[in-house]
């Protein structure tokens, strides 16, 4: 980290504002030679965080931009380093002149999430802070917004560290028995140190226990819309995503294979998979896309199940996919659709026929957006963001989630090498093994390739 970096910080197509981004030893010296204040002296004498307005050069001295600068010097910036950045107008033609100016002035392109990759290295960020700032970047809901901003504000890092602290007291209390025995150091109890494992076990079971929602805050909610061909499942498809997405005809069996899309509905991101209607079919095609269908509603998370509202009475083919929805053991949503066909005492045998639990139940009309409020209630009511003190606290990816649970194991082995009569300095060793993995969940001991895959996620600027 010798070197000073530069990106552009901001997407390339025409808007009010673009950023250039520098940091590394050089960034003063490098944005200086390139922006000329226009009052009082140049930027290597200017505070830091001091906005100053003047003209941004080329690299043959041509001004190509009036803009603001400023520059935070180490470390008192985002990645420790000194650092500087230009508040220019949004034309990428000047915005890629002044990042060749950075260059020609003694800066080399910055590589994606190289400025965070910085400030993880220079101890301004732990990992969970920094995997924060790509979900931040990424977030399609409100919630996940909450979430990231959550954990980038520490949540996550402080009950990690609460556990792995907790942990490190009890290696500490058995070191210094052991390694002083003519100190006046309360001797190591097993009482103690089963309590201590049993809080710690707990600890890191609630912690497991947030994957799932973390998991699908970041991810979204597979759901799968399904029925019998021509319930109205692909209209409901584009009526949920604004836009004619899934061909719709009056033709049953026009899907054929599962079509997919994300979408922001209820507060909640949905990974809509629009399915083929489940019929049995002599067709080799339409029976191939009502596999997919089957292999769809097992994956998902949430179902809508989408039952024709004049369909009176209920076939024996709606029955069936009823029952098999139900099986799938995952929340669903009875969708009576075409309410735009129907008189009201058309819907007297479709609602509460056929199912034992008690599900969510909307009429509504894809076509005519009739009743699509009262679905988009019924999925925030089935997945409500969590609101409590511990928002940001959340596991958010398989990494996270494998390092807790491999801490979880090793608090376990050394919960049951105690039960087994085995000496302290065994069940320590488990218990070191256990602040291994959370430390590789926060940074404290991480491998280069797993930083390596981590900052893979990031953009160029960021």
């Amino acid at each position: 980290m010798n070197d000073t970096i530069a990106a552009i910080a901001t997407p390339l197509s025409p808007s009010a504002i673009g950023i250039l981004r520098l940091s590394g030893p050089g960034a003063v010296d490098v944005v200086n030679r390139v922006f000329t204040p226009f009052r009082g002296g140049p930027m290597r004498k200017r505070s830091d965080r001091a906005l100053v307005y003047g003209a941004l050069h080329d690299r043959d001295g041509a001004v190509i931009d009036h803009c603001l600068c400023t520059v935070s010097r180490a470390p008192h910036s985002y990645t420790g380093e000194d650092a500087a950045e230009l508040q220019c107008h949004g034309s990428p033609a000047a915005l890629t002149l002044g990042l060749e100016a950075l260059f020609a002035a003694g800066a080399r392109q910055a590589q994606p999430g190289e400025f965070t990759r910085r400030a993880f290295l220079n101890g301004k960020l732990d990992l969970t802070r920094t995997e924060a700032v790509a979900d931040l970047i990424h977030a399609e809901t409100p919630a996940a917004v909450r979430q990231a901003a959550g954990q980038l504000g520490g949540a996550l890092a402080r009950v990690v560290d609460g556990i792995y602290d907790r942990l490190r007291d009890l290696c500490a209390h058995f070191h210094a028995v052991l390694d002083y025995p003519d100190e006046d150091i309360e001797p190591f109890e097993a009482e103690e140190l089963s309590a201590a494992l049993s809080g710690a076990a707990a600890e890191l079971d609630a912690l497991a226990a947030t994957y799932q929602r973390g998991r699908l805050l970041n991810e979204g909610v597979p759901c799968a819309i399904v029925g019998r061909p021509n319930a109205g499942k692909s209209t409901l498809f584009n009526a949920l995503l604004g836009y004619e997405r899934a061909i719709v005809t009056p033709v049953p069996g026009t899907t054929r294979d599962t079509v997919e899309e994300r979408v922001s509905f209820g507060g909640v991101l949905l990974r809509l998979i629009d399915t083929a209607g489940l019929r049995e079919s002599e067709d080799a095609v339409e029976q191939l896309g009502v596999e997919r269908s089957r292999a769809a509603l097992e994956r998902a998370e949430l179902i809508f199940f989408v039952v024709d509202g004049a369909e009176l009475p209920l076939t024996k083919e709606t029955v069936d996919i009823w029952r098999m929805v139900e099986q799938a053991g995952k929340p669903w949503v009875l969708v009576v659709s075409k309410q735009d066909l129907i008189r009201n005492s058309s819907r007297m045998g479709v609602i509460g026929t056929g199912g034992k639990s008690s599900n969510p139940t909307v009429e509504l009309s894809a076509k005519t957006g009739e009743g699509m409020d009262k679905l988009e209630q019924a999925v925030a009511a089935l997945f409500p963001e969590n609101t409590n003190s511990q928002a940001g606290a959340l596991l958010t990816n398989a990494r996270q989630a494998e390092a807790a649970g491999r801490a979880r194991s090793a608090v376990a082995r050394g919960a049951q090498a105690l039960r087994a009569g085995l000496s302290p300095d065994a069940v320590v060793a488990d218990v070191e093994e256990a602040m291994s993995a959370l430390g590789e969940l926060t940074g404290r001991t991480v491998s280069e390739d797993v930083t390596a895959r981590i900052f893979e996620r990031f953009c160029v600027g960021k």
